[in-house]
């Protein structure tokens, strides 16, 4: 059954609050220990199921270094900005956990198989647009034709390979629990645990600001982030990559790519894939920031008590403008094939867009692969995605 309408950018379940009620009950009664953010001692919990030297094994020296310097910039922004509730505070103290865990064991695989973090690859697709400007929507599209292949949203999640594959199970308990905390998860996002997803939770791995700022009120890391050269998480990006898809088997078929990180990041993206093809999405900058600011409202509520939506409003502007510079730029340089995709379009013709994305970046469109995607689009068109359009204009209607 689906949830009533969201009736303000800020609502959140009451189950948000009685957890933070539970825990901070737990932790003042000695039942449970609060959870830190120092990196050293993250990084001693998350070596308790690993090896520490393991985060060397292939990786440059520097890429260390950066990855240190992130975790120590975050975790002071999480401290002193982002005014964490007890929910809040736990989720960042096990997302980094997790992050840091999973950054030794993928180091420890690459040490006994380095072969599987820089194989052969067929040039990708990458996807590159504002967050809310129709991006998933045309992933999927070609995420469904045969002849590409994609990052399952629980391989993104936990890009650790395992046999046997365990994580499809782990991420479905973990969606369960994120929608029983946020009743709108679905409308704001349509997931699936082996479903077609971004790869946003291998840029986490490595510590790129977007996962984390669009939760979290970490302007200091953000903008840290912001003037950092990105190149050290996108080496690891591909690292990633490049194992998932010898894992699967399909390191011979173009990956479509998509991320809305990867418009700020694209001149990085670029470099460590020159051979790729690029599709550029675009949408009334207005609407995008409207949605925008709905799904970062949505998150930033559950994990803190005191969410700024006007700041939020302001933030989505500037990333906006940001992002746009910084894709009109590495665009610019571009000599591989390329196209752009409106939203709108998108939405009228589906077909018509497609066919001329394919023509534009010289793959040929058989039939079959269009029978797939016309399965995608009947999927898409009973998701719950379609109520957030209505919530978000709810919302400017009246005044909230």
């Amino acid at each position: 059954m689906s949830p009533p309408p969201r009736p303000h950018p800020l609502s959140r379940s009451p189950l948000v609050d009685r957890t933070c009620g539970w825990l901070e009950s737990a932790w003042s009664k000695g039942l449970l220990t609060r959870p830190t953010l120092d990196p050293d001692v993250l990084f001693e919990k998350a070596c308790k199921d690993a090896t520490p030297s393991a985060e060397h094994g292939i990786r440059a020296e520097s890429d260390i270094a950066d990855f240190r310097l992130r975790l120590t910039m975050l975790t002071a922004s999480l401290t002193e900005e982002a005014k964490l509730n007890p929910l809040g505070l736990t989720i960042a103290h096990g997302q980094l956990v997790r992050v840091i865990r999973q950054r030794l064991e993928l180091g420890a695989l690459w040490s006994d198989q380095p072969g599987l973090a820089g194989g052969p690859l067929a040039a990708p697709v990458i996807i590159a647009g504002q967050m809310r400007s129709g991006t998933t929507r045309l992933h999927r599209l070609l995420a469904a034709d045969p002849q590409f292949s994609s990052t399952r949203f629980c391989d993104s999640w936990l890009p650790v390979p395992r046999r046997p594959d365990t994580r499809p199970a782990w991420s479905a308990i973990s969606l369960l629990f994120a929608r029983k905390l946020d009743p709108w998860l679905d409308s704001i996002h349509p997931f699936g645990v082996t479903r077609a997803d971004e790869e946003l939770g291998w840029l986490a791995c490595a510590l790129n600001h977007g996962t984390y700022e669009a939760q979290w009120r970490v302007p200091t890391f953000t903008a840290f982030s912001e003037s950092r050269d990105p190149a050290p998480v996108y080496r690891e990006f591909a690292r990633i990559l490049s194992t998932d898809a010898h894992y699967h088997g399909n390191a011979d078929r173009p990956r479509v790519l998509k991320v809305p990180q990867f418009a700020e990041d694209l001149p990085a993206l670029l470099a460590q894939f020159p051979n790729a093809r690029v599709i550029l999405t675009k949408r009334c900058d207005q609407q995008t920031a409207n949605s925008a600011a709905s799904l970062v409202a949505n998150q930033m509520t559950i994990q803190s008590d005191d969410v700024d939506m006007d700041w939020i409003e302001a933030e989505m502007g500037r990333k906006i403008s940001l992002r746009q510079s910084r894709m009109d730029a590495a665009i610019a340089n571009f000599t591989g094939p390329k196209t752009t995709v409106d939203f709108d379009a998108l939405g009228d013709d589906w077909k018509d867009v497609i066919g001329q994305v394919y023509s534009d970046l010289g793959i040929l469109l058989p039939a079959s692969s269009l029978s797939a995607m016309q399965g995608e689009h009947d999927r898409a068109a009973v998701s719950a995605h379609h109520a957030h359009a209505k919530q978000y204009r709810a919302f400017a209607q009246s005044g909230v």
